[in-house]
């Protein structure tokens, strides 16, 4: 690809993280991009990838989704984080995964960077032997999906984002504060992320089985597919290639001390 917009780009792994430290680097990172301390180090048209994981297994809220529809206590009880996203969207069970954060400041929209964030991750995809291919509509829709649609972040998907064989892989999310986009997404490894349907607060059975029979039919894991569980590392190596390789450049490995120099916190450069 002929690179269009982006003049550097540059991946951090942060590795196993509790949910709150995960959402509360991402945080400080999007602050990093909205007061230009990240452009004036790294190019003011450069973007930044972030990799990670949880430890524990998190569920993740969207940043306007009702906190009701979760049951805190049933999480609390197995160990689970239940945490705010700053990004939109639905609830995801942060279980055996690879996330990532994806921040640029651009003046291109949404929706053009939500599709090359998805072929950056379908060009990864098939360095597996993923043939991966864009959702061209929902599946289904928040109002009318019932308990599934109204909690559960995989059982719908937008345009541009990828299914195998007709079942999403990848759940993505976007926030816009002023030019500065930050994206996150889920590519569940297994699929422990349906166990979702156990931790929703529900008067009864029903819903929770809607929701699990909904991730069963319309959600897929690398291992479904694969028959194996990729290593985590060897997932960021190809992430931060294809990264590379699709914005015609070579990207740039950053590591702790360039992490705890963009979030101005020595919290986190020792882990």
């Amino acid at each position: 690809m002929v690179n269009r917009f982006c003049s550097g780009v540059y991946c951090i792994d942060t590795g196993l993280r509790s949910g709150e430290e995960n959402m509360e680097i991402d945080r400080k990172l999007m602050d990093a991009f909205l007061d230009g301390r990240f452009q004036e180090k790294y190019g003011r048209e450069s973007c930044l990838w972030r990799f990670y994981a949880w430890q524990p297994f998190a569920v993740t809220m969207g940043y306007n989704q009702d906190m009701a529809g979760i049951d805190l206590e049933k999480c609390r009880s197995a160990g689970i984080d239940v945490v705010r996203r700053p990004t939109g969207g639905r609830a995801v069970f942060h279980a055996d995964e690879f996330t990532y954060s994806f921040f640029m400041d651009t003046a291109l929209d949404n929706a053009e960077l939500y599709k090359v964030v998805h072929e950056v991750i379908r060009l990864a995809l098939q360095g597996l032997g993923i043939d991966a291919g864009f959702c061209r509509s929902t599946l289904r829709d928040a109002k009318t999906g019932g308990a599934a649609g109204s909690v559960s972040c995989f059982t719908a998907s937008a345009r541009h984002e990828l299914q195998v064989e007709g079942r999403k892989l990848v759940g993505s999310a976007q926030r816009r504060t002023r030019g500065v986009l930050l994206q996150h997404g889920s590519l569940p490894l297994s699929g422990r992320h349906k166990e979702l349907s156990g931790l929703i607060a529900c008067p009864g059975s029903t819903e929770s089985e809607e929701i699990r029979e909904e991730m069963e039919r319309k959600t897929v894991s690398l291992e479904e597919i694969l028959g194996y569980v990729p290593e985590y590392s060897k997932l960021a190596d190809i992430m931060t290639g294809a990264a590379g390789d699709y914005l015609g450049t070579r990207a740039v490995r950053l590591g702790a001390v360039e992490l705890a120099g963009l979030i101005d916190s020595r919290k986190y450069s020792n882990q």
